[in-house]
């Protein structure tokens, strides 16, 4: 696929899964919970997309060498791909929601806590395994604290952003645990 393809189709899904998670929310197919838990995924993305843009853009250090540049500011970019973020920790709420027994997220489940951690390892090679294809970016190899694992068509593959979405779905999931986020439909009755 194409760069410039590449980074619309980027732009449509990061600025679009907001839309459509508020019109789900409108027609009663999610619960308040999920809003607040995308936006608390978004914000959690945030902590790692600012430095990782910052560092790239204004720094000698960058850790993002794009190889083809974005058709919009990186601000923009930065943005969507926070709102990916969130996007990618709701789907792996729901994942969760549909492989464990519920309740899910009534109280910490090492079960809950795996199918996060593999569908947020998963989503983080997806997304820097296509980057990569489409001639996007790459993560900068070559620090101390970030080598190359493996390569692909000749761009290294590297362990930053695996660790980094090992570290925050573990903040996610305790986030989650503390809000509450078993839907009401996935709750045990009170006892008498």
């Amino acid at each position: 696929m194409p760069s410039g393809i590449y980074y619309w189709l980027d732009l449509l899904v990061g600025f679009g899964g907001p839309l459509l998670l508020l019109a789900l929310l409108r027609a009663g197919k999610v619960g308040r919970a999920d809003w607040r838990l995308f936006w608390i995924g978004a914000a959690l993305g945030l902590a790692w997309e600012i430095p990782i843009f910052l560092l790239s853009k204004l720094t000698a250090v960058p850790v993002i060498f794009w190889k083809t540049p974005p058709p919009v500011p990186f601000l923009v970019l930065m943005i969507s791909h926070t709102l990916w973020d969130g996007g990618l920790f709701l789907a792996g709420l729901w994942l969760v929601r549909w492989m464990c027994p519920a309740p899910t997220f009534a109280r910490f489940r090492w079960a809950e806590l795996a199918v996060l951690l593999v569908w947020g390892q998963l989503t983080a090679l997806a997304v820097e395994l296509s980057s990569i294809s489409a001639d996007a970016w790459i993560y900068v190899e070559g620090y101390p604290w970030n080598p190359t694992l493996f390569r692909l068509a000749g761009d290294p593959i590297t362990p930053l952003i695996q660790l980094v979405w090992l570290a925050a779905t573990v903040a996610f999931y305790v986030l989650a645990l503390r809000l509450g986020a078993t839907p009401p439909s996935n709750r045990r009755s009170p006892s008498p």
